[in-house]
């Protein structure tokens, strides 16, 4: 799919290399472990963020990266417990977060859950394998109770794309929000993978709102995260699709917005993938 190539790509450029260098790009990666909880885990790599469920029932992960990283995924999950793999959860449909499907379905015989368009979406590109499919899939969301926690998943309206769900660690006060988070960094709103600027903006609003001031968030791109973080972001995701809008509503081309670009406050947040121009090019076709 061209999302799924586009995320690769972006990714490869962002550490300065051309396309044809991605193996040596996931050869190079390292999976690092960060521990959240008495069961909880981030571990970070190239891709998306991975939350882990580790304990006496088994362990949970949340998100996959990319196939080429698999293997490495592995090994870094049995660091953190040598107990058998049983469930995949994936936020959403893009190959960064998905790309391990198989893998795990197949190798760890892993059973693989996901909204009901994360299955249609990966079902519709041809160089998916079918162990990479989720088996279990829901309308709203679905409740495990595991390793002493009760990890909610819950599938949330059109927002990074059509797919989106988060996922509540109850009792450890952790929230995984997929690409519903890019911390500290312009998000990515797949227009065409169902997204909308609107969606984006008011899931994040009803996120916030569930969170307390220990709320510890795994995003789906960036550093562990907190409350203050999340917020930061969507200040910044409101006051620049405002500005976007108004222009637009007045007449102004996304090109002469594209040559004047955004207040100087948000160049921190431009970065390889969605730096200022495709940000404000997101927040003019998307709204």
């Amino acid at each position: 799919m061209r999302t799924k190539l586009m995320l690769v790509i972006g990714l490869v450029a962002s550490l300065g290399m051309v396309n044809a260098e991605a193996r040596d790009a996931f050869a190079e990666t390292k999976i690092e472990s960060q521990r959240l909880n008495d069961s909880v885990y981030m571990l970070t790599g190239m891709g998306g963020n991975i939350g882990v469920s580790a304990g006496d029932d088994g362990i949970l992960i949340i998100d996959d990266q990319f196939a080429p990283l698999a293997d490495k995924i592995a090994k870094a999950i049995g660091n953190i417990s040598s107990n058998k793999m049983k469930y995949v959860v994936n936020t959403h449909y893009h190959g960064d977060h998905t790309g391990s499907n198989a893998y795990f379905s197949e190798i760890q015989d892993t059973t693989i859950f996901a909204h009901h368009n994360v299955r249609t979406r990966l079902q519709a590109d041809k160089e998916v394998k079918p162990a990479a499919l989720p088996v279990v899939t829901f309308a709203e969301g679905i409740t495990l109770h595991f390793n002493g926690e009760t990890i909610k998943v819950t599938h949330l309206p059109a927002g990074h794309t059509d797919s989106d769900s988060v996922i509540w660690f109850e009792k450890a006060n952790v929230l995984h929000a997929g690409d519903l988070f890019f911390q500290g960094r312009f998000p990515y709103i797949d227009l065409d993978g169902g997204g909308t600027v609107d969606g984006y903006i008011k899931n994040v609003r009803s996120l916030i709102a569930m969170l307390n001031e220990d709320t510890q968030i795994i995003p789906g791109h960036g550093k562990l995260a907190t409350k203050a973080d999340y917020q930061s972001a969507l200040d910044m995701i409101v006051e620049t699709a405002a500005y976007i809008k108004t222009k637009k509503d007045q007449g102004v081309s996304l090109g002469d917005l594209i040559s004047s670009g955004l207040d100087d406050k948000w160049k921190a947040w431009s970065w390889q993938f969605i730096n200022e121009e495709k940000w404000i090019s997101t927040l003019y076709n998307g709204q």
